[in-house]
């Protein structure tokens, strides 16, 4: 909040409310937290989306054989469609394996 007691916006909050609004309209609940220019949205315990304002970045569930860190997807925050639907595919694995949703 600022001075005035007015919410503070950045790109990264706006781009995770509209995240979070596209998804909450196909059933998955989130909530968003925001500051320091990055927001993120919790969706399950293993699904965070976080944001800088220019893409969406969550942990895809898997490591890399090679080297054994996380791997993640990707995507810009101007191609919506495809990252709702990347959320959406890595919900249905968390839903599967007996994953804990945030609501």
């Amino acid at each position: 909040m600022n001075a005035q007691g007015a919410l503070v916006t950045t790109p990264a909050v706006r781009a995770a409310w509209r995240l979070r609004d596209e998804l909450a309209g196909r059933g998955v609940l989130g909530d968003v937290h925001g500051g320091y220019g990055l927001a993120l949205v919790l969706f399950w315990a293993d699904l965070v989306v976080w944001t800088d304002g220019a893409v969406y970045r969550w942990w895809t569930g898997r490591t890399s054989p090679k080297t054994g860190r996380r791997l993640y997807m990707v995507y810009g925050v101007h191609d919506l469609a495809v990252t709702v639907r990347g959320v959406m595919l890595r919900c249905a694995d968390l839903y599967e394996s007996g994953g804990v949703p945030v609501r």
